[in-house]
């Protein structure tokens, strides 16, 4: 064990070396060998979702689904919390209803899907698709209705958000009657083909503090939902558990009975041996912290959730080629905790958000290919939140309809390839050492993700660090091998503090709270991804580099075109 442990620090040693060695003699150099071909590129970015439902119809919530639509190659999923909730449909913050399930005096059903229809509706006419969450409970079936509509704010104690809605069903069969409606209604209104396109997943985090039932019903509680959505439709599509904290031995406990229920356990509904099961998720976050003064990010327990969880659903021979969606993948747990009340969430606003999703989002499909899972998609649990103060610090994509940097973001993804290809750097830390340690040595994480098309290859590139402190600018230079053209066409997009930065604008502007439509009109514009460079070059033997400057925490994506 001793002398384990002395190779395993001596390799952790040369490696710091190494890479000591790179930041303070060493140009970061990046290789892509177009010839050299991963896997394809899936849009696992291509996933959102919140928790306040009823932001998704109202006047900036449209729009910016419409962008997020717009950026994508493909149908963006979208997840949103209390689809089920009993309310008049008043938005608020970590609250939303629908009001789908009431009942008369005498205990009969009453069905109303005219919020649920207004919500799909949205995402439906934009081409997105539901990842339909089946929760949280009706106020007339849960066992504990009072109290049931909380009025949290950020500062509250995150537990007063848990109410009424958080409990179990008194009645399963007619639990399982309303998911039978609500899928038979689905069908009606917008066709089996395109149900059939959907994800249904049931609750939310049943190991923390959205569940206050016990193990076992919560195992029911998705039998009686499976059943009844498999009887409307018995090709739709059901998975589960969205645990929370995916890595710790109580969550893994959970995952574990849950795929071994699904497998082989008797189920609750049906009497039968298994129980339906087409896609296997989980959650992932990590953990900012505030530092003498400023925020410290920590990407390792974001990435050993996923580690994990790719390891568990890979781990049964019946689940190990299930799709892998990760319910909510996220820099830490709370988006609408702002950071007036958490200073370490001072990092949503500027080039600290976009660097991490580009670091992160690369190590996932890294993780991808060292566990063999289905990777599917990555939930990212930032909307926006209607009515509330610019740039206040929640963890949203964009602010009073106005795009923060970490959209964009997105929208390089959107404008890369379907084949991911080989890139290497001489400055982006090993994967290892990502999920165990974070980015916390001297030097900064320099990395790249690259992928192809027939006719264009396109290459995002990074200059992230932990810490949130001004660095080094960066000459980066990218070697780009068996490009098969002799010509080809070369667009730089870059996020940093003066480009695709809405927010470095409205903090010139001297921060206003009633910006003038004027201003509006240019922190819109501010906030889109900016083009820095385009040119057309002559292409050599197949090769050609192209240099790009990063600031610390800035991205740039590299596109050819031939």
């Amino acid at each position: 064990m001793q002398q384990c442990f002395r190779i395993s620090m001596a390799i952790f040693t040369l490696l710091c070396t190494l890479l000591s060695y790179a930041q303070n003699e060493v140009k970061p150099v990046i290789t892509v060998d177009l010839n050299n071909e991963i896997a394809p590129m899936k849009p696992i970015w291509a996933w959102f979702g919140y928790d306040e439902p009823n932001y998704t119809y109202m006047k900036d919530g449209t729009k910016l689904l419409s962008e997020l639509a717009a950026l994508s190659p493909v149908p963006v999923y979208v997840r949103t919390h209390s689809m089920l909730v009993t309310g008049d449909g008043t938005a608020a913050l970590k609250w939303g209803s629908t009001n789908a399930y009431t009942e008369d005096n005498n205990g009969n059903p009453i069905y109303n899907w005219k919020i649920v229809d207004s919500i799909f509706d949205t995402f439906i006419k934009r081409d997105m698709k539901p990842l339909a969450q089946i929760g949280f409970m009706p106020e007339a079936l849960s066992t504990h209705p009072t109290p049931y509509r909380h009025h949290w704010k950020p500062g509250d104690p995150y537990t007063d958000i848990i109410t009424g809605w958080a409990y179990p069903p008194k009645d399963y069969d007619k639990w399982r009657e309303l998911v039978y409606q609500w899928v038979k209604h689905s069908v009606a209104r917008y066709g089996q083909k395109e149900v059939e396109s959907w994800y249904w997943e049931v609750w939310n985090e049943p190991n923390g503090h959205y569940w206050k039932g016990t193990r076992e019903e919560w195992l029911k509680l998705y039998d009686y939902a499976a059943d009844g959505l498999k009887k409307a439709l018995p090709t739709a599509k059901i998975g589960g558990n969205n645990i929370a904290g995916t890595r710790t031995d109580d969550a893994t406990s959970w995952v574990n009975e849950f795929l071994q229920h699904c497998i082989s356990g008797t189920n609750y509904a049906t009497g039968k041996i298994g129980a339906p099961l087409d896609a296997i998720l989980f959650h992932a976050k990590g953990w900012p912290k505030s530092v003498d003064g400023f925020v410290r990010m920590d990407m390792s327990p974001q990435l050993r959730d996923i580690e994990t969880g790719f390891k568990l659903a890979t781990s049964y021979p019946e689940t190990k080629n299930l799709p892998i969606i990760i319910g909510e993948s996220d820099p830490e747990g709370c988006a609408a905790c702002g950071m007036a009340t958490n200073p370490e969430n001072a990092y949503r606003n500027g080039t600290m958000y976009s660097s991490y999703t580009a670091a992160t989002f690369a190590r996932k499909y890294l993780l991808a290919d060292t566990t063999k899972a289905n990777f599917l998609g990555a939930v990212s649990w930032s909307f926006e939140f209607e009515n509330q103060p610019w740039f206040y610090g929640f963890r949203d994509l964009a602010t009073n309809g106005v795009d923060k940097p970490v959209l964009n973001v997105f929208r390089m993804f959107g404008m890369m390839g379907s084949i991911r290809i080989l890139a290497q750097s001489n400055r982006m830390y090993p994967l290892r050492m990502a999920v165990d340690s974070s980015i916390r040595g001297e030097f900064s994480d320099v990395g790249a993700l690259a992928s192809k098309d027939l006719n264009s290859a396109a290459v995002m590139v990074w200059n992230y660090h932990d810490d949130d402190k001004p660095g080094l600018t960066e000459e980066v230079s990218i070697k780009i091998n068996n490009i098969p053209a002799k010509k080809s066409n070369v667009t730089v997009y870059l996020i940093d503090k003066e480009n695709s930065n809405s927010y470095e604008v409205w903090k010139q502007m001297g921060s206003p709270q009633n910006p003038t439509s004027d201003q509006i009109a240019m922190l819109e514009n501010a906030g889109k991804l900016k083009s820095v460079r385009t040119e057309n070059i002559n292409i050599k033997s197949g090769k050609t580099v192209v240099t790009v400057k990063l600031e610390r925490q800035a991205v740039a994506l590299v596109k050819l075109d031939w």
